[in-house]
C-alpha cells in the first residue's frame, strides 16, 4: 500500500514537471510541430532514435529519442499529432534494467 502512494506521489510530482515545463515557456525555447516532422530532424540532424515512451494521459504520450553519441531529447506527443519538444541535452547514460522484487521500491 505505503508503495502504491509513493509511486502515485513521484508520478504526480513528474507529470507536474512536465506541465510545468510546457507552461512557462519563457525559461525555455519549447519547439512543436508534426511529430513526423520532428522527429524525422531528430533523425537527420542528431542521428537520435527512440528508445523508450510512456503514457502521460489519455491524451499525451512522452518520448526519449537518443544518439549513440549521447545528445537526448524529451518529445511530448497529444492525440493530434502535435509534438513538443521539451528538453534536450548530452550525456545521455543508459543504466541497467533492475528488478524490482517483491517488498521493494
Amino acid at each position: 500500500m505505503a508503495r502504491n502512494v509513493l509511486f502515485s506521489s513521484i508520478r504526480a510530482a513528474a507529470i507536474g514537471a512536465l506541465i510545468a515545463l510546457a507552461t512557462f515557456p519563457a525559461q525555455a525555447q519549447v519547439v512543436c510541430g508534426g511529430r513526423h516532422d520532428i522527429v524525422m530532424l531528430l533523425a537527420q540532424a542528431f542521428q537520435e532514435k527512440q528508445v523508450g515512451y510512456g503514457v502521460v494521459s489519455k491524451a499525451t504520450v512522452v518520448e526519449i529519442y537518443v544518439s549513440q553519441g549521447g545528445s537526448w531529447t524529451m518529445l511530448v506527443t497529444d492525440v493530434t499529432g502535435r509534438s513538443c519538444i521539451l528538453a534536450a541535452g548530452e550525456g545521455w547514460e543508459t543504466t541497467p534494467a533492475v528488478t524490482a522484487r517483491a517488498g521493494s521500491l
